[in-house]
């Protein structure tokens, strides 16, 4: 989808921000890009659509030189988000945006309804808001409306830059959730600048970890937690990151001996003891049993925080959650495995972190 090819950048007064870059970014992916200040992360983001040029090498979309499109062309398909929201103070909140939309010569009707779409996919009451100007807005409202702005033209690329990092922290967790819940209904290639680890664990389906214009690690959450390529990795994550912010499948029994075929069920050899997910022959879940019976189990998605899971265990009496991802059982997560993944995050009184 994205490219980048031996991308360097160097200022005229000498100063290096990008160093040989090589990465892919994948179709549909959600990749967030993370690092400590002036590492390179906005600079990189910023070279997709063209904001800054590469010194060396080349960024190709779709196998396309971005250079050989047209620079409008190349912009309208790419939704940008701000950490300063930037919606005009002026116009209405259906204004704002219909901007692209309008420059691409979208039928007013077709647009009306983009704008219902998208402002009840991010729970605005479209009624209630369109008419309203930015300002009549609470903080985080604004800023749902710079998301959907940026998506309001159906580009293939949404770039956001740190869009959440001015908000108060329970309007950023909510917008968090939201963006997890809109990448899995829209599935659009973004690219997430944060500075904040958890943030980028919690929504990166990968997540590029830079030190000083390099690449140190590109990986899974899950990877980047089990397999620190360094110190660097392995102190950034650690001195930033709450036990309770760990994704799901981080903590999970991925080895799924809690799940079992439907086809066992049918034929009545399933266990009579113990509690199980069952999944179908495409690897969906289709319901648990415990001591034999079958019961209902609300699912968890992989990318979810144990703080989050946690929510879920406290409503039922079952020791065990099946994880799901994109409706594929991936897993179970248990009580023994939240009990043994914190075991070994407590610190003891020499100071040395049980592993």
């Amino acid at each position: 989808m994205i490219t980048f090819n031996d991308v360097t950048k160097t200022y005229p007064d000498g100063t290096t921000a990008l160093k040989d870059i090589d990465l892919h970014v994948k179709e549909g992916e959600l990749l967030t890009l993370i690092g400590p200040s002036g590492c390179g992360k906005t600079t990189m983001m910023k070279m997709i659509n063209r904001l800054i040029k590469p010194t060396e090498g080349t960024i190709t979309i779709h196998n396309k030189d971005i250079e050989e499109y047209n620079i409008h062309e190349l912009r309208w398909n790419i939704g940008y988000v701000l950490q300063e929201i930037a919606l005009f103070p002026h116009m209405t909140i259906e204004e704002n945006i219909s901007i692209v939309p309008e420059m691409k010569k979208w039928k007013r009707k077709d647009l009306s309804k983009r704008i219902d779409e998208l402002m009840d996919m991010v729970g605005l009451d479209s009624k209630k808001h369109r008419k309203r100007k930015p300002s009549e807005l609470s903080g985080g409202q604004q800023q749902r409306v710079g998301v959907i702005r940026a998506l309001a033209a159906d580009p293939d690329i949404i770039l956001m830059d740190e869009p959440f990092s001015a908000l108060d922290p329970i309007s950023r967790e909510h917008l968090q959730k939201d963006i997890r819940q809109l990448h899995q209904e829209i599935q659009k290639t973004i690219v997430f600048v944060t500075h904040d680890m958890d943030e980028a664990m919690a929504l990166g389906d990968r997540v590029c970890l830079m030190q000083q214009g390099e690449i140190v690690q590109l990986d899974t959450p899950q990877n980047l937690i089990l397999h620190p390529a360094n110190d660097f990795v392995r102190d950034f994550i650690g001195s930033r990151k709450s036990p309770w912010q760990t994704a799901v499948d981080v903590i999970m029994d991925q080895k799924k001996s809690q799940v079992l075929p439907e086809s066992e069920w049918k034929k009545g050899t399933t266990p009579q003891t113990g509690t199980y997910a069952l999944k179908n022959d495409s690897g969906e879940y289709v319901g648990s049993i415990h001591e034999g019976s079958p019961v209902e189990l609300s699912t968890i998605e992989n990318s979810w925080t144990l703080r989050e899971a946690m929510t879920i265990f406290e409503k039922q009496s079952y020791p065990l959650l099946p994880v799901v991802k994109k409706n594929q059982l991936i897993g179970t997560l248990s009580y023994k495995d939240i009990a043994l993944y914190l075991k070994s995050q407590v610190k003891e009184e020499n100071g040395v972190v049980q592993s």
